[in-house]
């Protein structure tokens, strides 16, 4: 599928930055009640395809409270590093407070910033990136962008994981309903299906690993890509 197809396909994102800031400051002390239990099962699947090993380096961008940079830095032990980013303040706070809990706090450097310019990670310097249920709150012109910064960030060899809810062709009456919601109340549905393995595929990732599920009728596509 080609650049334009999938563009043509997907729906925009209208929100502003701004705005998804606001909103999950809001909801930062609230998400894992409202979507965390939810999102475990195919977070966990993600996290398990990217397989981070001992003394690894590892990026987790949209990083929400936490949950996944646990796992991460108990993979990588006290000779990895784990670096999280995220665009939110009080999902960083609150990320921060479980490392600390876990005592894994030292192992963990958090930045706040948009993963659409990373100029602050070292080329080539990471094992592994992670994301989750993030790459699809990027508008269209974006996530080409975004993926390019992850591919800058690897080193040769180096691992991509993605979890984020996508299209099939034709999509179904769920993925129809869903982005009715995102056209219409952008602040409450802020992200939207996408094809993330098209998409890492246009980026210069060879694809290792794909699997497909679903969550309250939505396709969600896990996806495993290394850089060439």
């Amino acid at each position: 599928m080609n650049n334009e197809t999938t563009d043509a396909a997907v729906a925009r994102v209208h929100r502003s930055k701004a705005d998804a800031r606001l909103s999950y400051n809001r909801l930062s002390r609230w998400y894992d009640l409202i979507a965390g239990s939810a999102e475990k099962k195919y977070r966990d699947t993600g996290l398990a395809k990217l397989s981070a090993q001992y003394g690894e380096k590892i990026l987790e961008i949209g990083f929400g409270t936490g949950y996944c940079l646990v796992s991460l830095a108990r993979s990588v032990g006290a000779e990895g590093r784990v670096t999280g980013l995220d665009i939110s303040d009080g999902m960083l706070a609150v990320a921060k407070e479980r490392l600390q809990k876990e005592g894994l706090g030292e192992r963990v450097d958090l930045h706040p910033g948009d993963a659409a310019d990373m100029n602050f990670i070292t080329a080539g310097s990471l094992d592994g990136v992670f994301m989750s249920f993030t790459l699809e709150l990027f508008d269209n012109p974006e996530i080409p962008r975004v993926l390019a910064e992850c591919r800058r960030v690897l080193k040769p060899g180096g691992r991509l994981a993605v979890v984020s809810m996508t299209k099939t062709n034709p999509p179904g009456m769920a993925v129809r309903i869903y982005e009715w919601f995102h056209e219409h109340t952008p602040n409450y549905a802020d992200c939207r299906p996408i094809f993330a393995r098209q998409s890492m595929e246009q980026a210069g990732f060879e694809i290792k690993d794909v699997s497909l599920s679903s969550m309250w009728g939505l396709p969600v596509e896990i996806v495993l890509g290394a850089k060439r």
